[in-house]
C-alpha cells in the first residue's frame, strides 16, 4: 500500500506534533505513533470508516481529538487532513476536489 500526504496534510501532522510535545514531552511522539497506527487501520480496512464526501473517508484514532482524512484508490492512500475534531472539521474540504 503506497501512503501519501497532501502537503497541507503533513503541515497538520507537524503543528499537532508540536503542540502536543509543547505540552507534555514524549507527548508529540505518542501523537506520532498514534497517527501510525490509524494509517496502518486505513491500509488494512480502507473501505471500513467513516465516508465524508464520495470516496473521502475519515478513520479517528483513538486516544487523541483527531481524525485522518484520506481517500483510497487500489492500492494508494492520499491523506487530505490530520484533522482536530472540535476545531474547524470541514477545513480540509478546500484541499480536495474530487471531480
Amino acid at each position: 500500500m503506497r501512503i501519501r500526504f497532501l502537503t497541507p496534510a503533513r503541515r497538520d501532522l507537524e503543528d499537532a506534533v508540536l503542540y502536543y510535545g509543547a505540552q507534555r514531552s514524549k507527548l508529540g511522539g505518542d501523537f506520532v505513533r498514534e497517527v501510525r497506527s490509524t494509517i496502518k487501520r486505513i491500509a488494512e480496512f480502507p473501505e471500513a470508516w467513516h465516508s465524508l464526501s464520495g470516496s473521502i473517508r475519515r478513520c479517528q484514532m483513538n486516544r487523541f481529538p483527531y481524525g485522518i482524512i484520506y481517500t483510497a484508490t487500489g492500492n494508494n492512500i492520499l491523506i487530505i487532513a490530520v484533522a482536530h475534531l472540535h476545531r474547524e472539521p470541514d477545513h480540509w474540504r478546500l484541499r480536495f476536489d474530487e471531480s
